[in-house]
């Protein structure tokens, strides 16, 4: 008669070679490798103002952590039951601002699924597939660029020079905010470049009453 102990033992063992290790080793190297690729054309695709490391080495990470887990829910069904109770109580609060970021994440979570459930040509031919295209479209840099150009100035007098100078240096220019407070007056402009040429900025720089320049790169999204 079998006791209790027996069958904690054999459940434990039957759980061990559930998944063998040529395969677990084989999924989890593939995941790695695919996650570097991710990482890889997220870098060279990323059209963004801030490029952020971290969210690249999150892709890995998501990519292994995504195949360890299916692994082990494709083994055992109640595990597979309690996997899901425990992730329906998670709430990720972390702000997405750029919309290809959530691409990417859905990319990392398909890769690892997909690996898990042993499909590795899939996993490999679709993940080339799809980072061939981003890296084409990519590298297709729009010719109307916006950049965002901010000004500080002393006076009113100042502000109209800075006004008359941009818009006969650039081929568009829209003002997107004007703040006030005693002695200086700061403008948002909007500004499209002609042939990237950016030496009004110095210009504008030797204006006496300007306190401060800068032109940024942004992706079109302007909050204000």
């Amino acid at each position: 008669m079998a006791t209790f102990q027996d069958i904690f033992k054999s459940s434990f063992l039957e759980r061990m070679a559930a998944v063998s290790m040529l395969d677990m080793t084989v999924s989890m190297t593939l995941a790695f490798l695919l996650g570097l690729f991710l990482f890889f054309v997220y870098k060279r695709s990323y059209s963004g103002v801030m490029y952020s490391p971290s969210f690249g080495m999150t892709l890995i990470a998501l990519t292994l952590i995504t195949t360890l887990l299916i692994l082990a829910v494709t083994t055992n069904v109640v595990l597979s039951l309690g996997m899901v109770g425990a992730l329906s109580i998670v709430r990720f609060r972390t702000a997405i601002k750029e919309p290809m970021d959530i691409a990417f994440l859905f990319w990392a979570i398909a890769v690892g699924i997909v690996l898990a459930a042993g499909l590795f040509p899939l996993a490999v031919l679709g993940s080339l597939f799809i980072g061939v295209v981003l890296l084409a479209f990519s590298n297709q840099k729009a010719p109307d660029s916006p950049y965002i150009l901010v000004v500080h100035c002393a006076g009113s007098d100042q502000e109209a020079q800075v006004r008359a100078l941009v818009s006969s240096r650039v081929r568009r220019m829209s003002l997107k905010s004007k703040g006030v407070i005693p002695g200086r007056i700061e403008l948002n402009f909007e500004v499209r470049l002609r042939e990237g040429d950016t030496s009004f900025v110095d210009d504008l720089g030797v204006i006496e009453g300007v306190q401060q320049v800068a032109l940024v790169s942004y992706n079109g999204d302007y909050m204000g």
